[in-house]
This record gives structure tokens, sequence and C-alpha cells, in this order.
């Protein structure tokens, strides 16, 4: 058996790959950072032609096709602990579920003090529930994955395109709300902190919570399908089904791509919009993950990307302090950047942020052994008695 390469016993092209994840998460989250865009319907509303041409790249390339990435990577990490605490003859149920307690506890104060779009809440709920599926066997998981995922989302496609052929203007104008728009505007353009922090609260309510209820069958399938990943050793045994990986990696990116360019093809709609997210997203996300761990064959990409890997590595940090230094860049409590620059610009900044953050953590892990935030983590899950080695333990 080929073992791809690893680091310090952590498997290196899995943290390369994290770290890619987050780039794609920051480039769409930056949407949100920037402009009221839970409330707005892009298409209309980015219609300067360097806007629209921006958007579009994004809309197929980018948004809905990393976050896929991050949750399969967090199946894929749950699976590895749970294989190595039966192969240790541990309990692995309490200790995980502290590690998703804290994690809990990180993405609500996230959620409420920083950004509603928070995303780390929803992963531990799920994680509770991976507790118990990482235990069924891998020849199962996909097909459960797949049945859980697709029936609700060929549901809501279909449902949308119903209502849209029976009355596609009322669809439409549900799907802008102008009046939140205008609060979103006030609230962090040029509101306070705690003026912000109200209609944060308010915003993570709707979205965030409601989201909850969806993740079993949006969120859930793709931690599932990660851990399957985990238990045929996809990334440990790269090399010796890189045959295979290209061959599925093809046929993801140009399903993917094709199916996340309808709207352009034939006119954008919510059921289109469904479509690109539900369907086209994770098909990408497969392709994007096919495409780096092919490479990650190759010494000299290793090599040169290496530093993409220690962002990766240190998740939670760079996740977190994205949120951070966006939300002061564009809120009116910090340098109060909220609706004033071009998507182009927004795009940048958040490529140039994740420049510093990668030196940033490279800089780091010359000293550490995790990141501040994992610490914290780790430090909350085992108390005093840190484990002395790192092993392959990559939850997140």
């Amino acid at each position: 058996m080929n073992l791809t390469p690893t680091l310090n016993n952590r498997i290196e092209s899995l943290d390369m790959l994290r770290g890619f994840a987050l780039l794609g998460i920051f480039i769409a989250n930056m949407l949100t950072f920037h402009s009221p865009y839970f409330y707005l319907e892009p298409h209309s509303w980015f219609s300067t032609p360097g806007d629209a041409e921006t958007f579009k790249i994004i809309n197929i390339f980018v948004e809905a096709s990393f976050y896929p990435i991050f949750a399969m990577m967090f199946g894929y990490g749950m699976n590895l602990q749970y294989e190595k605490a039966q192969a240790a003859g541990k309990p692995y149920a309490p200790v995980m579920a502290k590690r998703l307690g804290i994690l809990l506890l990180f993405g609500l104060l996230h959620a409420l003090f920083i950004w509603s779009g928070d995303i780390l809440f929803t992963y531990a709920l799920m994680g509770f529930i991976m507790i118990a599926a990482v235990r069924i066997p891998k020849r199962w998981l996909v097909p459960i994955a797949a049945v859980v995922y697709l029936i609700p989302a060929i549901i809501l496609i279909g449902g949308l395109y119903v209502l849209n052929k029976l009355s596609p203007d009322q669809v439409m104008n549900d799907y802008v709300d102008i009046q939140q728009i205008e609060l979103a505007i006030t609230a962090y353009g040029h509101g306070t902190y705690w003026e912000a922090f109200a209609f944060r609260a308010v915003e993570w309510a709707t979205f965030g919570l409601t989201s909850v209820f969806l993740a079993p069958f949006m969120i859930l399938p793709l931690i599932m399908f990660g851990a399957y990943l985990s238990k045929v050793k996809l990334f440990e045994r790269a090399a010796e089904l890189k045959g295979r990986i290209a061959v599925v990696t093809v046929i993801a990116l140009v399903g993917g791509i094709v199916i996340k360019s309808i709207p352009y093809i034939d006119k954008p709609t919510v059921h289109y919009d469904m479509l690109q997210k539900l369907i086209g997203g994770p098909m990408l996300a497969i392709g994007y993950g096919g495409i780096i761990l092919l490479l990650c064959q190759a010494p000299l990409f290793r090599t040169i990307f290496r530093p993409v890997s220690k962002a990766g590595r240190m998740s939670l940090t760079t996740y977190l302090t994205q949120s951070i230094i966006a939300t002061l860049l564009f809120n009116s409590y910090g340098f109060g950047l909220y609706g004033k620059v071009d998507l182009a610009t927004g795009t940048w900044m958040a490529v140039g942020i994740f420049v510093i953050q990668v030196i940033f953590a490279e800089l780091w892990l010359m000293k550490f052994r995790m990141g501040p935030f994992e610490w914290i983590w780790r430090k909350g899950t085992y108390g005093k008695n840190l484990p002395k080695k790192e092993g392959n333990v990559q939850a997140l």
C-alpha cells in the first residue's frame, strides 16, 4: 500500500485540502461580510459589468463548492479519531462529545458576537449524530447518505420549480427582502457594536437556527460521506488509487461546472439557485478535492504549497480569525467599509487576508504544536493532561 506523505503522523494532503477549502469558504463568505447578501437577489443586485462578471465567477466556481469539502473533511477526521480510539481500546463517545460540546460553544459565541453566518454550531450538532453514525459499516454509509441528501434536495428543487412556473414574479419577490436589506445596512454600515449585535442575533436566529433543521439533510450526509472516505483510506491510498481518483475528478468537475452554469445558460430562477447549491456545489467540491489529492502526489507541489497545509492544520483559528478580521474591516465599529467595496475588491481582500493567515500559520507552527483556538479546544477537552503527541487526529 502506498501511503500519502505525512508530517509528524498527520496526513499532509488532508491539511492541504482543508487549507484550500478555507480560502474558498472565505471568498464565498466575503459576499455576506461586505453586503446584505442574505436578503438580496444577487443576479440583479450586482448589476455593474465588473460586479456581474465577478459574481458569475464566484457563483459558478466558488459558492457552495467549498463548505462541502470542509464538511467531508470533518467526517474524515471524526472517523480517524474513532479508529484511533478503537485501536487503543479507549472510549470514543465521551471524549468526542466533550470536543463537540466545546465546538458548539465556539460556534454560538462566533454567531452572536462576531458573524451570524457561523457553521461551527451546525457542525457540532451534526457531530453528535455522527458519534453513532460513524459506527455504520462503510458499505452502508454512502447509500444512506445519498438517500438522506438526494430525496429532500430533489423534492425542494422540484417544488420550487412548480412554484416558479405557477407564479414566477411572486417567488422572486419573496426571495428579496428590501426592508431587511435596509436594516442590515443600517446595523452593519452605520450602527454601534451593540446595534450590530442585536441585528446579528436576530439574523442568526432566522438563518442559523433554521439551518439546524435542514442540516440533517444537507450537512450530515456530507459528513457521513467524509467518514466513508476515511474508512476506505482515500488520502492514505491516494497514490495507489490515483487512476480512479482522476476519473471521478474529471466527471465531478465537468458535471459540477455544467450544473452551476445553468442560470447563465437559461436564466436565474430560485430552483436553479437550489440546483446549483445542492447538486452542483457538492459535485464540484468532489472535483476540487480530487485535483488537490492528485497534485499532492507531486513533491514539487507539496513543497511549494506546504504553507497552505499549515493554515489547514490550524483550521479553527483560520476560520474564526477570518470572521474577526472581516467584520472589523466592514462593520461600522471597525473601518466601516460595509457596502463600499465592489465584488472584485472584496474578493482580492479575501485572498490577501488568507495569504497573511498562511504566513502567520507558518510562523506560529514553527514555535507551537497547534493554533491558539485549537489549543483552547484541546485544553478544554483533555484538561491539564494534553496528549504529548498529536498523532493522526485531524477532526477539524
